[in-house]
Protein backbone atom coordinates (compact mmCIF):
# COMPACT_ATOMS: atom_id res chain seq x y z
CA UNK A 1 0.00 0.00 0.00
CA UNK A 2 1.45 3.14 -0.88
CA UNK A 3 2.67 5.85 1.92
CA UNK A 4 -0.05 9.20 2.17
CA UNK A 5 1.07 12.17 3.60
CA UNK A 6 -0.05 15.29 1.27
CA UNK A 7 -2.03 15.22 -1.61
CA UNK A 8 -2.60 17.91 -3.93
CA UNK A 9 -5.35 18.79 -6.41
CA UNK A 10 -8.77 19.79 -8.13
CA UNK A 11 -11.76 18.05 -6.47
CA UNK A 12 -14.89 16.76 -7.89
CA UNK A 13 -17.93 17.43 -6.47
CA UNK A 14 -20.59 15.10 -6.64
CA UNK A 15 -23.54 15.83 -4.46
CA UNK A 16 -25.36 13.42 -4.16
CA UNK A 17 -26.71 11.62 -0.85
CA UNK A 18 -26.83 7.95 -0.19
CA UNK A 19 -23.95 6.95 -3.18
CA UNK A 20 -24.22 3.01 -2.32
CA UNK A 21 -21.53 0.91 -3.01
CA UNK A 22 -22.92 -1.16 -5.90
CA UNK A 23 -23.35 2.88 -7.57
CA UNK A 24 -19.74 3.03 -6.96
CA UNK A 25 -19.46 -0.48 -8.57
CA UNK A 26 -21.78 -2.63 -9.94
CA UNK A 27 -22.38 -6.20 -8.85
CA UNK A 28 -21.61 -7.39 -12.82
CA UNK A 29 -17.71 -6.63 -11.71
CA UNK A 30 -17.45 -7.88 -8.58
CA UNK A 31 -15.88 -11.49 -10.11
CA UNK A 32 -12.32 -10.46 -10.00
CA UNK A 33 -10.38 -10.48 -6.92
CA UNK A 34 -7.85 -8.12 -8.32
CA UNK A 35 -7.48 -4.62 -6.90
CA UNK A 36 -6.18 -3.25 -10.74
CA UNK A 37 -8.59 -2.92 -13.98
CA UNK A 38 -11.86 -1.75 -12.06
CA UNK A 39 -11.59 2.31 -11.86
CA UNK A 40 -12.85 2.28 -15.86
CA UNK A 41 -16.49 0.55 -14.30
CA UNK A 42 -16.49 3.08 -11.33
CA UNK A 43 -19.49 5.05 -10.81
CA UNK A 44 -20.39 2.74 -14.26
CA UNK A 45 -23.95 3.20 -14.76
CA UNK A 46 -23.43 7.15 -14.56
CA UNK A 47 -20.44 7.40 -16.60
CA UNK A 48 -21.69 5.74 -19.76
CA UNK A 49 -25.01 5.32 -21.65
CA UNK A 50 -26.31 2.00 -23.68
CA UNK A 51 -23.81 2.04 -25.95
CA UNK A 52 -20.93 1.72 -23.71
CA UNK A 53 -19.87 5.85 -24.45
CA UNK A 54 -19.20 7.94 -22.38
CA UNK A 55 -21.98 10.71 -21.02
CA UNK A 56 -20.49 14.06 -21.04
CA UNK A 57 -23.16 15.53 -18.34
CA UNK A 58 -21.42 13.58 -15.99
CA UNK A 59 -18.66 15.28 -13.82
CA UNK A 60 -16.09 12.96 -13.67
CA UNK A 61 -16.21 12.40 -17.33
CA UNK A 62 -14.48 16.33 -17.90
CA UNK A 63 -11.58 17.94 -17.85
CA UNK A 64 -9.95 18.53 -15.36
CA UNK A 65 -12.58 16.33 -13.45
CA UNK A 66 -11.56 13.29 -14.80
CA UNK A 67 -7.62 13.29 -13.19
CA UNK A 68 -9.23 14.11 -9.83
CA UNK A 69 -7.66 12.66 -6.90
CA UNK A 70 -10.33 14.09 -4.34
CA UNK A 71 -13.97 13.44 -4.23
CA UNK A 72 -16.21 15.54 -2.36
CA UNK A 73 -19.58 13.96 -1.79
CA UNK A 74 -23.13 13.82 -0.09
CA UNK A 75 -23.50 12.25 3.15
CA UNK A 76 -23.79 8.75 3.94
CA UNK A 77 -21.27 7.52 1.12
CA UNK A 78 -20.96 3.88 0.42
CA UNK A 79 -23.66 2.39 2.13
CA UNK A 80 -25.12 -0.51 0.96
CA UNK A 81 -23.67 -4.04 0.75
CA UNK A 82 -19.68 -4.04 2.33
CA UNK A 83 -18.15 -5.05 -1.25
CA UNK A 84 -14.20 -4.43 -0.93
CA UNK A 85 -14.73 -3.29 -4.59
CA UNK A 86 -15.84 -0.33 -3.88
CA UNK A 87 -12.44 1.58 -2.21
CA UNK A 88 -10.74 -0.95 -5.33
CA UNK A 89 -12.28 1.28 -8.22
CA UNK A 90 -12.45 4.58 -6.66
CA UNK A 91 -8.70 4.09 -5.71
CA UNK A 92 -8.05 2.48 -9.37
CA UNK A 93 -9.38 5.32 -10.76
CA UNK A 94 -7.20 7.55 -9.14
CA UNK A 95 -9.32 8.80 -5.81
CA UNK A 96 -7.12 8.73 -3.04
CA UNK A 97 -9.07 11.24 -0.52
CA UNK A 98 -13.39 11.26 -0.31
CA UNK A 99 -14.40 14.21 1.72
CA UNK A 100 -18.17 13.84 3.01
CA UNK A 101 -20.51 14.72 5.64
CA UNK A 102 -20.57 10.81 6.69
CA UNK A 103 -19.53 7.46 5.52
CA UNK A 104 -21.12 3.90 5.96
CA UNK A 105 -19.37 2.49 8.78
CA UNK A 106 -18.05 -0.54 6.50
CA UNK A 107 -16.75 1.76 3.97
CA UNK A 108 -14.57 4.05 6.03
CA UNK A 109 -12.62 1.48 7.17
CA UNK A 110 -12.38 -0.31 4.18
CA UNK A 111 -10.77 3.32 2.32
CA UNK A 112 -8.29 3.06 5.31
CA UNK A 113 -6.95 -1.08 4.55
CA UNK A 114 -6.89 0.45 0.74
CA UNK A 115 -4.74 3.82 0.92
CA UNK A 116 -7.57 5.79 1.03
CA UNK A 117 -8.61 8.67 3.63
CA UNK A 118 -12.08 9.46 4.08
CA UNK A 119 -12.69 12.69 5.99
CA UNK A 120 -15.43 13.55 7.35
CA UNK A 121 -15.89 17.46 7.36
CA UNK A 122 -19.70 19.65 8.29
CA UNK A 123 -21.49 21.21 5.28
CA UNK A 124 -20.48 24.31 5.88
CA UNK A 125 -17.00 23.60 5.78
CA UNK A 126 -17.91 21.31 3.06
CA UNK A 127 -19.06 23.90 0.58
CA UNK A 128 -16.45 25.87 0.71
CA UNK A 129 -14.47 23.37 -0.61
CA UNK A 130 -17.39 23.12 -3.11
CA UNK A 131 -16.61 26.65 -4.62
CA UNK A 132 -12.70 25.87 -5.00
CA UNK A 133 -13.88 22.71 -7.05
CA UNK A 134 -16.39 24.83 -9.49
CA UNK A 135 -13.28 27.00 -9.63
CA UNK A 136 -10.52 24.26 -10.70
CA UNK A 137 -8.68 25.21 -8.48
CA UNK A 138 -6.07 23.05 -6.06
CA UNK A 139 -6.70 22.12 -2.38
CA UNK A 140 -3.58 20.29 -0.75
CA UNK A 141 -4.44 17.64 2.21
CA UNK A 142 -1.78 17.28 4.89
CA UNK A 143 -2.28 14.03 6.87
CA UNK A 144 0.62 14.94 9.13
CA UNK A 145 -0.83 18.32 10.44
CA UNK A 146 -4.59 17.14 9.92
CA UNK A 147 -5.54 19.51 7.22
CA UNK A 148 -7.07 20.96 4.10
CA UNK A 149 -5.24 23.75 2.57
CA UNK A 150 -6.56 26.17 -0.02
CA UNK A 151 -6.38 29.79 -1.39
CA UNK A 152 -5.50 31.50 2.65
CA UNK A 153 -7.58 29.08 4.19
CA UNK A 154 -7.35 26.18 6.50
CA UNK A 155 -9.85 23.05 7.68
CA UNK A 156 -8.71 20.99 10.47
CA UNK A 157 -10.02 17.44 10.26
CA UNK A 158 -9.69 14.90 13.32
CA UNK A 159 -8.59 11.13 12.39
CA UNK A 160 -8.02 8.50 14.38
CA UNK A 161 -4.50 8.34 15.38
CA UNK A 162 -4.04 4.53 14.37
CA UNK A 163 -5.87 4.91 11.08
CA UNK A 164 -3.61 7.78 10.35
CA UNK A 165 -0.59 6.12 11.26
CA UNK A 166 -1.34 3.03 8.88
CA UNK A 167 -1.97 5.61 6.23
CA UNK A 168 1.29 7.31 6.51
CA UNK A 169 3.41 4.17 7.07
CA UNK A 170 1.48 2.75 3.73
CA UNK A 171 0.56 -0.01 6.55
CA UNK A 172 -2.96 -2.54 5.68
CA UNK A 173 -3.36 -5.55 7.27
CA UNK A 174 -1.19 -7.98 5.42
CA UNK A 175 1.51 -5.26 6.40
CA UNK A 176 0.87 -4.82 9.95
CA UNK A 177 1.62 -8.73 10.58
CA UNK A 178 4.53 -8.87 8.33
CA UNK A 179 6.45 -6.52 10.89
CA UNK A 180 5.66 -9.58 13.46
CA UNK A 181 7.10 -11.79 11.42
CA UNK A 182 10.37 -12.28 13.67
CA UNK A 183 7.79 -12.96 16.39
CA UNK A 184 5.38 -15.21 14.61
CA UNK A 185 8.62 -17.09 13.23
CA UNK A 186 9.80 -17.09 17.30
CA UNK A 187 6.48 -18.76 18.28
CA UNK A 188 6.01 -21.19 15.43
CA UNK A 189 9.51 -22.69 16.94
CA UNK A 190 8.90 -22.79 20.17
CA UNK A 191 5.48 -24.74 19.46
CA UNK A 192 7.52 -26.86 16.84
CA UNK A 193 9.76 -27.70 20.00
CA UNK A 194 7.08 -28.23 22.82
CA UNK A 195 4.60 -29.75 20.86
CA UNK A 196 6.05 -31.44 17.65
CA UNK A 197 3.02 -33.17 17.34
CA UNK A 198 1.48 -30.80 15.99
CA UNK A 199 3.74 -30.65 13.07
Amino acid sequence: MEKFNILKGIPANLPMINIDTDMIIPKQFLKTIKRTGLGKSLFFEMRYDEDGKDIKEFLLNQKPYKNSSILLTGKNFGCGSSREHAPWALLDFGIKCIISASFADIFYNNCFKNGILPIVLDKKKIEELIQYSERKENIEINLEQQQILFGNKEIKFEIDPFKKDCLINGLDDIAMSLEKSEKITSYENKLKKNKSWMF
